[in-house]
């Protein structure tokens, strides 16, 4: 496959990484598994505060996550024919001006990962009109509205609640200015508008809801500080798992496009052992770079050619990896590319159904108890192999905080068995799956890894015999 070849399918990994599904032997590939949750952030302030220019802000700067923007305006009740007759007698600013029970709904469906239509109301009309805006389900949805702290159930849904805070007289500019060239309207409609509903709905609806707000943004979209804290702790937000609240030894590689374009790609059961062991070597490359910066280090500084002062650190080099036979020797290219000269011992358990592990073959460097040890395993299931090989490491005089464990993917069940043992060990993945079936294999998982990387089953990726480090056994 050529370069060209290589970011079509990646490319094509990344838009369809949402249909992800995986072939898990008596699993139905049709089945679908249940979606993450959004993560949702209310953006409020009064008319014409710069709620939208804040949004963009954040949209344009979290360049390596899904966000949909939904605008509250959307919702607003279509006027009859005798609400039209007196539009200048018309609250827009009043709660009730919106179908509340709509933008509930959808949001709730949107959070759940379910898409939604989104009405498309006409400023001008005052009427929703066709097509009504689809709306697929994203990492980060954003509601932006001057009321969207208002009501309660829709602030219980949000993550994040923001308040734009803006200077009533620039508002007031920005809005003549909208709606005379916007929304076709006279400027005398538009100030009688501002004096007789706009600020008095300001003063009781809007202005209250700034109490709820997790962030007040002085001067909106003018202030880069504040939106460079926004973005960074939504970035946090979205990159700690659940599970890494409750370990500290639990690392997850933050997730870009490019690292869920290729999990895609190596999950699907229609991809080639070709394209499977070559975007699986490239996410065990990443993995293994971001064990590596776990290893101790000491500050070291050094001279460059041009005769400069360079401060920097130096890792420490007494290393060895140890490789779970079978599928763990996936991960040893990609540790030997990043340690010229490194040791590799080896360790092959098996078990039998779901009770037990028994050890079948060991060899480790001799003085493995005085050296940083990889352990390399590219799918954590049920944790009970890795529990059995991380105590063979203790038993031959490792210390437990010498132990750094990589792997692609793990399972919840997998994480809780091993850091919970191991509260000192590290142990850094790629993603965590959602849980494990009946047979205890990783659902969404990727089938049997060591199969499908070493083209050793012909019939179908993800059936075969119940290897011990393999994604179906109970690790």
């Amino acid at each position: 496959m050529d370069s060209e070849d290589v970011a079509s399918s990646l490319s094509i990994g990344i838009k369809h990484h949402l249909s992800l599904q995986s072939n898990n032997g008596s699993t139905s590939s049709s089945s679908k598994a249940p979606t993450k949750q959004s993560f949702f952030i209310g953006v409020a302030g009064g008319t014409a505060s710069g709620k939208t220019t804040v949004c963009n802000l954040i949209i344009s700067q979290l360049r390596d996550q899904r966000v949909v923007l939904v605008n509250q305006d959307s919702f607003y009740h279509s006027l009859n024919e005798e609400k039209l007759k007196k539009v200048h007698e018309y609250n827009f600013d009043h709660p009730e001006a919106f179908d509340t029970e709509l933008l509930l709904s959808c949001m709730e469906k949107l959070k759940l990962g379910q898409a939604v239509s989104i009405p498309n109301y006409d400023f001008k009309t005052h009427q929703s009109i066709e097509p009504a805006r689809q709306v697929k389900p994203s990492d980060i949805i954003i509601l932006e509205g001057i009321l969207v702290l208002h009501d309660p159930r829709v602030r219980d849904l949000m993550n994040m609640k923001i308040f734009v805070d803006t200077d009533s007289d620039l508002r007031l500019s920005r809005r003549i200015q909208r709606d005379t060239v916007e929304r076709g309207r006279n400027i005398q409609n538009v100030l009688e508008q501002y004096t007789k509903f706009v600020k008095p709905s300001f003063d009781e609806f809007i202005l209250p809801s700034k109490k709820y707000a997790d962030i007040i943004i002085p001067r909106g979209g003018d202030n880069d500080v504040a939106i460079d804290l926004i973005v960074q702790h939504i970035q946090t937000k979205l990159g700690q798992h659940d599970l890494c609240k409750i370990y500290p030894n639990l690392f997850l590689i933050f997730s870009t496009f490019q690292i869920r374009g290729m999990h895609t790609l190596i999950r699907d059961a229609e991809t080639t052992k070709h394209d499977f062991v070559f975007y699986s070597d490239r996410l065990i490359r990443l993995v293994v770079e971001h064990g590596l910066g776990h290893l101790p280090f000491h500050e070291q500084q050094i001279t460059t050619p041009t005769g400069s002062i360079y401060s920097g650190v130096v890792f420490c080099r007494r290393l060895c990896g140890v490789s779970v036979i079978r599928s763990g020797e996936s991960m040893e290219n990609a540790l030997r590319a990043c340690c010229k000269g490194i040791k590799i011992g080896k360790i092959l358990i098996h078990g039998e159904g779901n009770n037990g592990r028994q050890l079948i073959y060991e060899k480790l460097p001799k003085d493995i108890s005085s050296r940083q040890v990889l352990f390399l395993d590219p799918v954590l299931s049920s944790g009970n192999s890795a529990i059995k090989a991380i105590s063979l490491l203790l038993s031959k005089g490792v210390p437990e905080s010498n132990i750094i464990f990589l792997n692609l993917i793990a399972a919840p069940e997998g994480i809780h068995a091993v850091c919970k043992r191991f509260p000192m060990l590290k142990l850094v993945t790629s993603e965590i799956d959602l849980s494990l079936n009946e047979d205890l294999r990783v659902i969404p998982g990727m089938g049997e890894f060591g199969d499908r990387y070493f083209g050793t089953d012909s019939n179908e990726a993800g059936s075969g015999s119940t290897s011990s480090s393999s994604s179906k056994s109970p690790k």
